[in-house]
């Protein structure tokens, strides 16, 4: 869980203005690790800023993915999510029935899959299927029946 002052000093360090709107956004996105959509930040902010709107929300988080500090995923089709970029590079596992998304650890490797000559500067991996509360629940519903 980040601190008020270590989302400051992330803020300061990418050269963008501390808002009290972007660190609520930043905040949120940082220590939920939910990858929210820009919609779940703003349905989620409003509680603590009743007046801000979708607009600043969206702008917000422009800042943060142009400045480095957060980084989009899509993940599934249509929805674009969001992800803090500062941290060790990770996949991401989406489960099918919950939809819950899960960070898993990047495959032993994934850097040799890369031809010679080119540089990697982000992966996304994404995987897909059922979640472990996913198959204990269908295993639950199956030995019922």
């Amino acid at each position: 869980m980040l601190t008020s002052s270590q989302i400051i000093n992330m803020l300061n360090q990418a050269k963008v203005r501390p808002s009290v709107h972007r660190l609520a956004v930043l905040e949120y996105v940082a220590n939920k690790q939910t990858h929210p959509t820009a919609d779940e930040v703003f349905s989620a902010i409003t509680s603590d800023f009743p007046s801000v709107s979708k607009t600043t929300v969206y702008n917000s988080l422009h800042t943060l993915v142009e400045s480095g500090v957060l980084r989009e995923l899509e993940i599934e089709s249509g929805a674009t999510r969001y992800d803090l970029a500062l941290q060790l590079p990770h996949s991401h596992f989406r489960c099918t029935r919950c939809g819950h998304i899960y960070d898993m650890a990047l495959p032993e490797g994934l850097d040799r899959m890369v031809s010679p000559g080119f540089r990697v500067d982000t992966t996304d991996l994404f995987f897909a299927g059922l979640c472990t509360e996913c198959i204990a629940l269908s295993e639950d519903n199956q030995s019922a029946s």
